[in-house]
């Protein structure tokens, strides 16, 4: 269960009302709050754990389920499914899922996960920053220009037949082209959800950097 800073300020109220004593609420704006998607499997344990990793660096974390519990063993299945859902549908689950939310919110997601985070970073205003992992699709699907003062990063393998093949990494480098807010970091490999722990897909070296690189992100823009 995620705890936001106003649940927070509910139980300490709470908890203050039944010893009768004055409350504070307090705003933890030390953290950063993130929203982060899970990929076209669904939401697996490695998603989880990734999100769990920044919780324990201090941040609030939400993690999304778009999929309704369901998981997938293999990308292709899992992209099957995303096609039956309908690409504009994950995008809307992951706006319902934002309401209610603060605007003040980091937009993160693992490949399938970037489309929600993605849009919601350039639509959505009040957004502190997007982290963008394995995917990249053009700054013209979701407006005209990538929004001014909200830093982005996009990660993904340099040699990832779908990273690199399938255009996100000429996304990605245009959208570095086009705001100085922008950074492109390629690791040195050919797997797709390499920050994943729980798949076969995992590679220690670059996931760790990725999660380092990740978490100096989200201080920067605390």
């Amino acid at each position: 269960m995620v705890t936001t800073r106003w649940e927070c300020c509910y139980l300490i109220k709470a908890f203050a009302l039944r010893l009768r004593t004055p409350s504070i609420c307090y705003r933890f704006d030390d953290m950063t709050e993130v929203v982060l998607f899970h990929h076209a499997l669904g939401l697996t344990p490695g998603v989880v754990d990734f999100g769990d990793k920044l919780r324990g660096a201090g941040h609030i974390v939400h993690t999304p389920d778009l999929y309704d519990g369901r998981t997938f063993e293999t990308l292709e299945e899992g992209m099957r499914h995303a096609e039956r859902i309908g690409f504009g549908e994950v995008i809307e689950r992951g706006v319902r899922a934002v309401e209610g939310l603060p605007d003040e919110l980091v937009y993160a997601g693992f490949s399938l996960g970037v489309l929600p985070a993605q849009a919601l970073a350039q639509t959505r205003a009040g957004a502190r920053g997007a982290l963008l992992f394995y995917s990249c699709v053009p700054v013209s699907e979701f407006g005209s220009a990538w929004p001014i003062g909200v830093p982005v990063q996009v990660h993904g393998m340099d040699a990832d037949p779908i990273f690199v093949g399938e255009g996100d990494i000429d996304a990605a480098r245009a959208l570095v082209n086009s705001t100085e807010q922008a950074e492109l970091f390629l690791y040195s490999g050919d797997q797709h959800y390499f920050a994943d722990r729980t798949l076969p897909s995992y590679d220690a070296d670059a996931g760790a950097l990725l999660l380092d690189r990740t978490l100096t992100f989200l201080r920067s823009v605390e």
